[in-house]
């Protein structure tokens, strides 16, 4: 067990954080319902910043030595990929609902190995590419057949579409320069956390101010529940899953990485038969399965 943790941390970081945001998931769908996805972006952000510098000036590792390069890569990477790939994404769950929006968020990861393939020159061997296939495609397969959200307006479908592939091209950016700056670095993925998600938020403040939006967008925050809930969301989602998600970045090549991570709806299907009492048809046992093929193949390439 040891010698696989210390043989596998990228992908098992991937892994880890696909199960953070698939919880994390059902619950921004509530919360986006009161607040704009610019706006719950913003406020997230701006918590896991102050528990990120909290934790790292506990670790002395607030002002590390980094290169120019490198910061520049990851502020870049924080403006495209938090700033607005996570921002088109809430509200790619607002327009078209959970479903179908992870299945645009699964372009991500083979537009992130053909990134990291034109820019990095990172080779994956067949079998690798064999991997991202069978996990797209299972994880597509289990997210078609549980689409029953509600028929949506024409307007509103082709604006969640838009914001989708936004969305998927946002993260596939981001994480291909997060790896062009993490990979064979000693940077920590904790500060470079942090350092993206500083990028995110300088990208949101000068939108907001860009719209001119008034304090009243900040409104239904007043209510200690609804802050209680994002402050919990964004600690796990945010704090722990970026991080994570940075770990994943810099032990394993960008396309793997992406992969494993967009794995999350297969852990929401026992979450929603556990919380939700929901059936699980056969059709989206064997979709698990074949994304469970993928990530094999991805962990043996």
């Amino acid at each position: 067990m040891i010698n696989f943790l210390r043989d596998y941390p990228g992908e098992l970081a991937a892994l880890s954080a696909a199960l953070i945001w698939a919880v994390a998931s059902v619950i921004y769908t509530g919360v986006g319902r009161q607040l704009s996805p610019l706006v719950l972006n913003l406020v997230k952000g701006l918590i896991a910043i102050v528990l990120l510098i909290a934790t790292l000036l506990l670790t002395g590792n607030l002002f590390p030595t980094v290169d120019s390069r490198s910061l520049a890569l990851l502020l870049l990477s924080g403006a495209v990929g938090i700033g607005f790939g996570d921002t088109a994404y809430f509200g790619a769950l607002n327009c078209i609902g959970p479903r179908r929006t992870l299945v645009l968020e699964s372009l991500a990861p083979p537009l992130a190995a053909v990134l990291a393939l034109i820019f990095l020159q990172e080779q994956l061997p067949s079998t690798g590419w064999v991997g991202i296939v069978l996990t797209v495609f299972g994880v597509t397969w289990v997210v078609l057949e549980r689409s029953r959200e509600a028929s949506t307006p024409a307007v509103l479908t082709l604006r969640g579409i838009v914001l989708g592939l936004l969305a998927a091209g946002g993260q596939a950016g981001g994480a291909v320069m997060s790896r062009a700056a993490l990979a064979g670095t000693d940077i920590n993925p904790l500060w470079s956390t942090f350092i993206r998600l500083v990028g995110g938020i300088v990208i949101l403040v000068i939108w907001l101010g860009v719209q001119r939006q008034s304090m009243r967008v900040l409104k239904p925050l007043r209510s200690r529940r609804l802050l209680m809930v994002v402050a919990g969301t964004a600690f796990f989602s945010t704090y722990l899953g970026i991080w994570l998600q940075q770990l994943s970045l810099k032990y394993a090549p960008a396309g793997v990485a992406q992969s494993l991570s967009a794995t999350s709806p297969l852990f929401v299907i026992p979450i929603a038969v556990i919380f939700a009492g929901d059936k699980v048809s056969v059709r989206a046992v064997l979709g698990v399965l074949v994304a469970i093929a993928g990530v094999w193949l991805l962990f043996n390439r």
